[in-house]
């Protein structure tokens, strides 16, 4: 599978793969953390789809977090019920006026009697990935973070392996509106299962820098945070600026209260050309991030929707693991990214 590295085209403003740069990445834990499960393959945030990307490799199952109208947590991805879910149909007249569906105006009860299906542009009907699972197919059910939680810790008793939880919590201040405080929420249920020590296997993450701030120095988890890293142009936290976070002072800063950072794949890989596929550099993130001590797992390898600068799925693994140098990745292919990472490394340790 992994084919001589002259088919990835590196300039010497690359990170040339020899000498000092390449000893130094060849023996990096690199882990694979199944991004909303195996949502290459079945409906996002489903058991179904955690429970293959156990079977596929994956090193850690990504669940978002979303909370219901008496507070439980459950695996969403957004705060709106209408894009993966027949919510539309089930509870026609729930709708807010802004003609959405709210997660936190229904109860666990109600959520949990909708049907999953894969991800649609809603005012289409229209699948986002059309040769995915198919849309039609609405065979599941969105599952409460606690039965994410019981299912992998119930795979890691059955294999014997020892799989991770890699949460993500979903617009902070909107829960806090509607009275929730989502972050310890999640703190005490993962607190329940045995989360709570320095070792755990589990990353929180968040968008909103506030939120992993209040987790560390107010609630003082010794639990792994990570901060996402998102574009200024979406807004996904108001008042955040994550071009700051990116430099050299953003992220000294961010290094006081997390343990590494999410960034999108264009935050750490650039074309060192506009005109010619697979000539990449690094953008010199990963590089700044790890002189602070940051570990960096960046977002979403997708094997059907390759960045416009590469041409395959290896020379985008190489990209990210040879050239900038990453400790991770979110992928929507747990199979084919840990393929990859055996390929080039078989005696690979998590």
């Amino acid at each position: 599978m992994d084919r001589p590295l002259k088919h990835l085209s590196i300039t010497m403003t690359a990170f040339i793969l020899s000498g000092s740069v390449a000893s130094a990445t060849a023996n990096k834990p690199r882990i694979v953390i199944a991004h909303r499960g195996a949502s290459g393959y079945l409906p996002e945030h489903t058991l179904a789809s955690a429970a293959m990307a156990y079977g596929l490799g994956a090193d850690y199952i990504e669940p978002d977090v979303v909370l219901t109208r008496e507070g439980i947590p459950i695996v969403l991805h957004d705060i709106h019920l209408e894009t993966t879910t027949n919510v539309a149909s089930r509870f026609p007249q729930r709708k807010r006026a802004d003609g959405r569906w709210y997660a936190a105006d229904f109860t666990l009860s109600e959520i949990q009697s909708l049907q999953v299906h894969e991800r649609i542009e809603p005012k289409l009907g229209h699948a986002i990935f059309p040769k995915r699972f198919p849309a039609d197919l609405a065979l599941f059910q969105v599952p409460s973070l606690e039965e994410m939680i019981r299912l992998v810790q119930g795979l890691n008793r059955s294999t014997g392996r020892d799989v991770g939880l890699y949460p993500e919590l979903k617009s902070p201040g909107f829960h806090r509106q509607a009275g929730h405080d989502i972050g310890k929420i999640t703190l005490h249920l993962l607190e329940k299962y045995g989360y709570h020590k320095r070792d755990a296997n589990v990353f929180i993450q968040s968008f909103d820098p506030q939120t992993l701030k209040y987790l560390r120095h107010e609630l003082k988890t010794p639990l792994r945070l990570i901060q996402l890293i998102g574009e200024n142009s979406l807004g996904e936290v108001a008042g955040v600026d994550f071009d700051t976070m990116r430099s050299v002072t953003g992220l000294k800063e961010i290094a006081e209260y997390a343990d590494g950072i999410g960034p999108a794949m264009n935050h750490i890989l650039t074309p060192a050309s506009q005109n010619v596929k697979n000539l990449i550099k690094s953008t010199g993130l990963t590089e700044a991030a790890h002189a602070r001590g940051l570990l960096v797992h960046p977002y979403t390898a997708r094997a059907d929707q390759l960045p416009a600068f590469v041409s395959s799925w290896d020379d985008l693994h190489r990209a990210l693991f040879e050239i900038a140098g990453v400790d991770g990745v979110f992928t929507d292919f747990p199979d084919k990214t840990s393929h990859y990472i055996q390929a080039v490394r078989p005696t690979k340790t998590r």
